[in-house]
């Protein structure tokens, strides 16, 4: 019914501009054609002028009316070192097409008005005017000139990649309907080789993890993180479609292309938290962030920067927004802290871990460090619990005394802490789980205790401040019931005698 009615409306007014049509004919009739054209030519000429009064109000206004939201005005100035460049050469541009713009729209409308029809004018032609061909030609062609080699030195110091021996961080995003992969260095500063043939449903990114570099790179959540202050080198890249890497607060704009590494520089000087300021200062920004709230947050208070595509790259194109949070480097620092290793965490020892039989560099110094710390708790304890401690690290031949080789890490870790520490005694004890003969778990265990401390005496701790001891299955730390606690069970410990 509803599309009936629009049907019907839509007949009406085409009959109604039918008749005045006929009407306006039999108008121009009765008057006559000369007077219908004076009367034309009157109305054209005074209609122009008055359109160009409300144009040019019009652009005048809009600009001024929104100029608190447009990038590089208001309180949107860059907050980037480069961005003010950026936004220098679009102001210029702006100002001198916007002469040219108000200029040539004064003539047209003007020269519409002035040279309407009157009886007994005539035109007057002017084929050829080489004065007016040098104006119109060299104005053009130096303004233009300027305009180009500022924006090629723009660019030029825009695009310019780091330099050797400067100082910088480098993160890596990658772009896939409809989302970016962020990923961060380590420690080391360094992100790690990726090769798109190791890409599997654990690895997604084709991370090469046979790359030492690669082994404390981090991939957080969601937000992207950035100190301010520091020089930044985004590593660009795509999946699947065309997408575009683009910071609009701090001009950044470079597209993701797939199997085309693309890269950006720049360096944030405003924190969130002082662009967040700086809106505070303007009506608009005090206004509630949700018209339904207005005792809720303001609009500056919910602000943050966005990391968003600017390529319309399918129906999720939307949800490529990521929020960007530039903070101070004590704050950057704190959160990376927080942030896990993705290979430890999520491939180490796993089926894509290409260094599953290694122990890796960055997982020694870890359980150093973590040894270290727990013997000496364990030495300054008052409490009996505490004094035991199992070898998380070391293992042995299957049914065997024989350490195997990557024992000697966390062995050697014992051999430190020892050291440090040169006024305690230990007890070495082996354990085993409940599969098997007893006392052939009481040998095994004992057998083993044994292999422990010849390796301690060799490295020249004292014998006498070692004493190995086999409990076979006797001690389990949980039930036999399932291959979790069996392994659980099977252990060396040591415990601090005095």
């Amino acid at each position: 019914m509803t599309s009936l009615i629009v049907l019907l409306c839509v007949i009406l007014i085409t009959v109604v501009l039918v008749q005045i049509g006929k009407v306006y004919e039999l108008t121009n009739v009765i008057k006559g054609e000369q007077q219908v054209l004076r009367d034309n030519s009157k109305w054209n000429g005074w209609l122009s002028l008055t359109f160009l009064v409300v144009f040019l109000f019009g652009v005048f206004y809009s600009a001024w009316d929104y100029k608190n939201v447009m990038l590089g005005y208001g309180p949107h100035h860059a907050a980037s070192e480069h961005g003010a460049l950026l936004d220098n050469i679009f102001f210029i541009t702006l100002v001198i097409t916007g002469i040219v713009f108000v200029l040539t729209h004064i003539a047209l409308f003007y020269f519409v008005y002035k040279y309407r029809y009157q009886e007994g004018r005539k035109a007057k032609f002017i084929p050829h005017d080489n004065r007016l061909e040098v104006w119109w030609t060299a104005i053009p062609a130096v303004v233009m000139t300027i305009l180009v080699v500022r924006g090629l030195n723009a660019w030029n110091t825009v695009m310019a990649d780091v330099k050797e021996g400067e100082e910088y961080m480098e993160i890596e995003a990658t772009a896939q309907q409809f989302g970016w992969t962020l990923r961060y260095p380590g420690n080391d500063g360094k992100i790690g080789t990726r090769d798109y043939k190791l890409t599997t449903g654990a690895n997604t990114l084709g991370v090469d993890f046979t790359d030492s570099k690669s082994w404390d790179d981090i991939i957080p959540g969601q937000e992207l993180y950035l100190p301010v202050g520091k020089k930044v080198r985004v590593r660009i890249i795509a999946k699947d479609v065309l997408h575009n890497f683009y910071l609009p607060q701090h001009r950044v704009k470079m597209d993701a292309v797939p199997g085309l590494p693309t890269y950006f520089v720049f360096t944030p000087t405003k924190t969130t938290a002082e662009y967040r300021n700086e809106l505070r200062k303007y009506p608009e920004y005090n206004e509630p962030f949700d018209a339904a709230d207005p005792t809720g947050p303001k609009r500056w208070e919910k602000f943050d920067y966005e990391l968003a595509c600017a390529e319309l790259c399918g129906k999720g194109h939307y949800s490529m927004r990521r929020v960007l949070k530039i903070v101070t480097q004590e704050e950057y620092d704190a959160w990376l802290k927080q942030q896990k290793s993705f290979y430890l965490t999520e491939i180490r020892g796993k089926a894509d871990d290409p260094n599953k039989d290694k122990v890796l560099d960055l997982e020694v110094r870890e359980r150093a460090k973590e040894f270290g710390e727990n013997i000496k708790k364990a030495v300054e304890s008052t409490t009996a619990t505490d004094k035991t401690l199992v070898l998380n690290h070391i293992g042995f031949e299957t049914g065997s005394a024989t350490l195997t080789s990557n024992s000697k890490y966390e062995l050697d870790n014992l051999v430190t802490g020892l050291n440090a520490f040169p006024n305690i005694s230990i007890e070495v004890a082996g354990h085993t789980d409940n599969s098997g003969d007893p006392a052939g778990n009481v040998a095994l265990s004992s057998a083993r205790a044994a292999s422990v401390v010849k390796y301690l005496v060799d490295r020249g701790i004292s014998a006498g401040r070692l004493k190995p001891r086999g409990y076979g299955d006797t001690k389990p730390l949980a039930p036999n019931d399932t291959p979790d606690n069996m392994a659980k069970n099977r252990r060396t410990e040591f415990t601090i005698l005095n």
